[in-house]
């Protein structure tokens, strides 16, 4: 009987503190999610200024203020509740909206190798919407798709030059070249 007793002691604690873990695992994830959310657009923009790209600046603005007036829109039009009753406007998700907004203009701007990790980073933030239970999949397939829609209106891939021009010389020779590119 005293092993019995225990055991339950020893059950009932072990799942106390794998509860605690899990939690605090769920509280992670979701703080992560809400990070990704300030750190993809801002990178995105700080990038494109580092690079003096001031037309793909422009474009991931304009992009950026369209996701939002339509997420916002949606949100306060169709005033859907929160999958577990902890508040409304649920659909669709903010934080994937911005996030696909701002990883679809990497990756139209600057390519897949940018754009896969930048995707990644949208994905796991959907996925921490989810795990917090702020959302269902509806919501966040609906903000990737309003993220997405919005970069795609207005970035185009980005071009450093569209004019080059070279001159090479050696001994009593000299080389001109031209190039453009369409």
């Amino acid at each position: 009987m005293k092993n019995k007793i225990l055991a339950s002691i020893f059950l009932l604690t072990t799942c106390f503190f794998v509860s605690e873990r899990t939690n605090a695992q769920s509280k992670s994830i979701e703080s992560a999610g809400d990070i990704i959310l300030f750190a993809l657009p801002a990178t995105a923009l700080t990038g494109s200024l580092i690079a003096k790209d001031y037309k793909g600046t422009w474009q991931f603005t304009k992009g950026a203020v369209l996701n939002q007036a339509v997420t916002i829109g949606l949100k306060y039009g169709l005033n859907k509740n929160r999958p577990y009753g902890n508040g409304e406007r649920a659909f669709p998700s903010g934080h994937t909206s911005t996030t696909f907004q701002s990883a679809t203009f990497i990756q139209r701007r600057y390519g897949w190798k940018y754009g896969i990790p930048a995707y990644a980073l949208a994905g796991f933030t959907g996925y921490s919407r989810i795990n917090a239970q702020k959302h269902d999949g509806w919501d966040v397939l609906a903000g990737a798709a309003v993220g997405i829609g919005s970069s795609y209106l207005f970035t185009t891939p980005y071009q450093r030059e569209h004019m080059q021009l070279t001159f090479a010389s050696w001994e009593d020779n000299y080389l001109l070249g031209f190039a453009y590119k369409f």
